[in-house]
């Protein structure tokens, strides 16, 4: 059976990985006051990076339409899985599902199934890496929907920004959280709950102490063991690769894969921040 990968663009394969025809994304798009950036291979990060530090205002995300998502499946092949975004922090997932329904009615034989990651950035990548493998593997559909469901439902994210100016903004972070990181310069680690949700994980006085704090609550949880985890970075090669040697020194991992965020994930990692799923 012949099966297609959609992601939406907050997905953060790599080139690499994206080169493999399996896959294909479906972008957002995101504005910055007057200036509009479509989330695909094309978008300049400096740019909108750039744009972003210009502004007072908060940079506004808008989902695909269920017409894209629709096109999008309708690829000629069997099987379809559809990775998003958290439904908690997006309408990506819904709009998702409405094209899911709206294909089905036309071509009711083909096999699609809509994954909420749970998630974003590296988590989206690791789940679409774990279906390739899956019906690579020639598993049948349901196999395939059922493993990745509980590998989402076991999987962790978590994240350390250099600044979290857009996540205020946008009002991503309690009133509290962003009154005392923004006087105090604090750096707060934070995850995602079984929902979806961002939720504080601990905080420190700098960026490389927040790193140190994410590599022990890795090391401390032992479901890390054998785990491939994936290591995106927003315009910070260097701080990835250097929290790449202490998980390597550190902990028990199958593989550390590093990417770089696309649009999405630049617009709430911002300049220099890390985010990890495993």
């Amino acid at each position: 059976m012949s099966y297609k990968i959609v992601v939406d663009s907050c997905c953060d394969l790599n080139a690499e990985q994206f080169a493999d025809p399996c896959f294909t994304r479906v972008p957002l798009t995101i504005r910055v006051d007057d200036h509009t950036f479509v989330d695909d291979a094309a978008l300049d990060q400096s740019r909108l990076l750039w744009q972003m530090k210009a502004s007072p205002n908060a940079p506004s995300t808008a989902c695909p339409s269920p017409q894209q998502y629709m096109d999008a499946y309708d690829c000629g092949a069997d099987d379809v899985y559809v990775v998003c975004l958290s439904a908690m922090l997006s309408g990506s997932h819904n709009s998702a599902e409405q094209g899911r329904v709206l294909l089905l009615e036309d071509k009711p034989n083909i096999n699609v199934h809509v994954f909420n990651s749970c998630s974003a950035s590296a988590g989206e990548m690791l789940i679409a890496l774990k279906i390739r493998e899956l019906a690579g593997s020639g598993l049948p559909f349901q196999q395939v929907v059922r493993q990745t469901e509980q590998y989402i439902y076991e999987m962790q994210t978590l994240f350390v920004l250099e600044s979290l100016d857009n996540l205020r903004k946008n009002g991503r972070l309690t009133r509290l959280q962003s009154i005392v990181t923004g006087t105090l310069r604090i750096k707060l680690l934070m995850g995602s709950t079984p929902e979806g949700e961002i939720c504080k994980k601990g905080q420190a006085l700098s960026i490389k102490q927040a790193l140190n704090k994410m590599v022990d609550l890795i090391a401390s949880d032992e479901k890390h063991v054998g785990k491939v985890l994936g290591l995106c970075h927003c315009n910070c090669l260097d701080r990835a690769f250097y929290l790449k040697r202490m998980l390597q020194e550190r902990c028990q991992l199958k593989d550390v894969i590093i990417s770089e965020t696309h649009g999405i994930s630049t617009v709430y990692a911002n300049d220099g921040g890390i985010v990890v799923a495993y």
